[in-house]
């Protein structure tokens, strides 16, 4: 079942500015879908756009069967859409514990009941809960960024660059909670420097260039392409 489906969209930051450039998407229920390619190819911009943050000039988003087109950010993630952005994804100066209550806003009454929920899924959690955010380390703030995005209960979840910045072995366990949480049947669309562990662990992946769909197959077959690595990957 096709749970997000972005249907040529055209977008961009200016307003004669067209970084996307009828792209197109789809996530089905449970799966992982990475989206790469070249730098300025709008990978970001995609996610963003899905997430509420960059209107849509032309095209559609559906979500969960509904055209959720002309929603802004709050009604995205209403539907059920939650993004953790790659930068500024938690509160420094407040704890691990008021980062996940926060984090809750959608339905309070069940906000203290959910971060116990993060402490067990996240046990690292549990132990600095009471640390400032800007204390932990780069593997440890992203783990918190994405417990945050699961606070609202969503039904899909948008990651941008999750291990950007953050060493071979930190990026290794991140990885493992993307695909422990994926398991678990939560839908992931994930926009990933480290394009090759990132298709490997992926249903599908899609290569975007210059705002355009360039390909797009099961994420494995994409990591292994003589064509697409050379070009995206690194070699």
């Amino acid at each position: 079942m096709t749970i997000l489906d972005v249907a040529k969209v055209v977008a961009g930051y200016g307003a004669a500015e067209e970084i996307l450039k009828e792209a197109s998407i789809t996530v089905d229920a449970g799966e992982i879908v990475t989206i790469i390619g070249p730098n300025g190819a709008g990978k970001s911009t995609l996610l963003k756009l899905v997430a509420g943050l960059v209107p849509v000039r032309r095209g559609t988003v559906q979500f969960g069967g509904r055209d959720v087109t002309g929603l802004d950010a709050l009604g995205r993630s209403a539907t059920g859409i939650s993004f953790v952005p790659q930068e500024r994804n938690v509160f420094g100066t407040l704890t691990v514990a008021d980062n996940l209550l926060i984090s809750a806003y959608h339905d309070r009454a069940k906000a203290v009941s959910r971060r116990e929920t993060m402490y067990e899924r996240y046990p690292l959690l549990a132990e600095k809960r009471k640390a400032l955010a800007r204390t932990l380390s780069g593997g440890q703030r992203q783990i918190l960024a994405m417990a945050m995005g699961l606070m609202s209960a969503p039904k899909m979840l948008l990651l941008d660059e999750p291990t950007a910045g953050l060493s071979p072995k930190a990026a290794d366990a991140l990885f493992d909670a993307i695909t422990a949480l994926n398991r678990e049947g939560m839908p992931i669309l994930m926009v990933e420097q480290h394009a090759v562990e990132a298709l490997e662990i992926s249903t599908r992946g899609y290569v975007l260039v210059t705002g355009r769909n360039a390909a797009n197959g099961p994420g494995p077959a994409l990591a292994a392409d003589p064509e697409i690595r050379p070009l995206f990957l690194g070699g």
